[in-house]
């Protein structure tokens, strides 16, 4: 398949005298593979027997987005490549005549990823989704590529644009003699014009400035502008009597704060939340009990059977009330807020997530739920914010999975 002029400088990079290689912008717009394959090949050409890495967020990331397809690139067998992959290290082992160099893969999820990286020398780093992690990390395994020679790679999608790596890299690419390219969707040649449609709906406010139009943007205004500009387009007015199809409860867990649950239905490749329930113990001026909130959470079932009832882990004591009465299984919530507002999002903006007009507390929150731009990061003012939370739960626990919405950030 032809490559776009930026996917050629990438392959060309190593060749042109630069230190560093920095690929930003949409996603799905080819950084990734192209960098991978440029990777490999560069190390193969210029060394013998060294250690390099490529790092994700987490190991599991790195492999889905890296190391898995390199494994089914067909340059590698057409040119005499053979690549080996070692779950039980996380090394791929790549050979080629009579060289062999050794490519680890780490993860960098938090401060404490640093330790996992020291101590090891590299010829060369490549490090996939860098915005994802903290800065020391970053800066460890840079300081790891102490062989004569060695260059550094980095890929990512757009941040808040007081984001370190951002202001030290991006905007700056001279001062570390790096090679910056900026992508769009339209430099994947890949992508067909259906298929690029297609991902250019599937995102919308802050996601749609960054994912689609590559934009490092601050977070401000609502975090679903789409659902207060239209939200006549997201609602599910039809009977829901009789409604069959999957049914869960999600549930945001509080004793002071509300406790907001929602009962959902995938059915025909949509979820639609039926019915919920939202205690606001300060309106009532008392506190429910686990038991009165667990009578609650059976009142919402309806005698329907209920594939999982999806919680944050934090609420223990709830969580254990739940268990010992046996009638329901207990799934802890992916809670992680900026990926789960996303996936929210896009199945939002996909059509696959509608509100009933019953579900009135959602439907408030969700014209109320702010982004809090006094923050240099990504974060939302924690107001009005307990069936979001809840939907946010049910949304990256139950539907990312069961409708396939993989690419938490977007991905290449």
């Amino acid at each position: 398949m032809a490559l776009s002029e930026k996917q050629k400088k990438i392959l060309a990079f190593p060749y042109l005298g630069y230190d560093a290689l920095i690929c930003d912008g949409a996603v799905r717009s080819g950084k990734t593979s192209i960098m991978a394959v440029s990777f490999v090949r560069w190390a193969m050409e210029r060394f013998q027997q060294r250690n390099f890495a490529i790092c994700g967020k987490t190991v599991q990331s790195a492999v889905r987005n890296v190391i898995t397809p390199l494994l089914g690139v067909r340059y590698f067998e057409k040119y005499g490549y053979r690549l080996s992959w070692s779950f039980s290290n996380h090394m791929l082992t790549v050979s080629r005549g009579n060289k062999t160099n050794y490519i680890y893969v780490f993860g960098g999820k938090d401060e404490a990823s640093a330790s996992l990286i020291q101590g090891i020398t590299l010829a060369g780093v490549m490090l996939d989704e860098v915005a994802l992690m903290p800065r020391s990390f970053v800066e460890q395994a840079l300081a790891r590529c102490s062989v004569e020679g060695s260059l550094f790679w980095f890929n990512c999608n757009p941040e808040n644009p007081n984001h370190w790596f951002y202001q030290e890299w991006v905007l700056h690419p001279e001062k570390h003699n790096a090679l910056h390219l900026h992508f769009l969707m339209e430099d994947n040649p890949a992508l067909s014009p259906a298929v690029l449609k297609r991902y250019q709906s599937m995102y919308s406010g802050i996601f749609y400035e960054r994912f689609v139009l590559g934009r490092w943007c601050v977070t401000q205004g609502l975090v679903y502008p789409m659902f207060a500009e239209n939200s006549d387009r997201f609602l599910y007015d039809k009977s829901t009597d009789g409604i069959t199809g999957r049914f869960f409860i999600s549930i945001d867990y509080g004793t002071y704060n509300p406790c907001s649950m929602g009962l959902w239905c995938i059915r025909n490749g949509t979820a639609i939340r039926i019915d919920e329930s939202y205690f606001d113990s300060r309106k009532a001026q008392h506190q429910r009990t686990d038991e009165e909130h667990y009578d609650e959470l059976v009142r919402l079932a309806q005698g329907r059977y209920i594939e999982a009832v999806i919680i944050d882990p934090s609420a223990a004591s709830f969580v254990e009330t739940i268990r010992r009465h046996g009638k329901f299984l207990v799934r802890q919530a992916e809670n992680s807020v900026i990926p789960g507002i996303n996936v929210t999002a896009a199945l939002l903006a996909g059509g696959k997530l509608r509100i009933h007009p019953r579900c009135t507390d959602s439907i408030r929150e969700f014209g109320m739920y702010r982004w809090d731009d006094k923050k240099q990061e990504d974060a939302v003012i924690k107001e009005y914010d307990h069936a979001m939370d809840d939907i946010r739960y049910f949304a990256a626990t139950v539907l990312a999975k069961e409708f396939r919405w993989a690419p938490w950030r977007g991905g290449d």
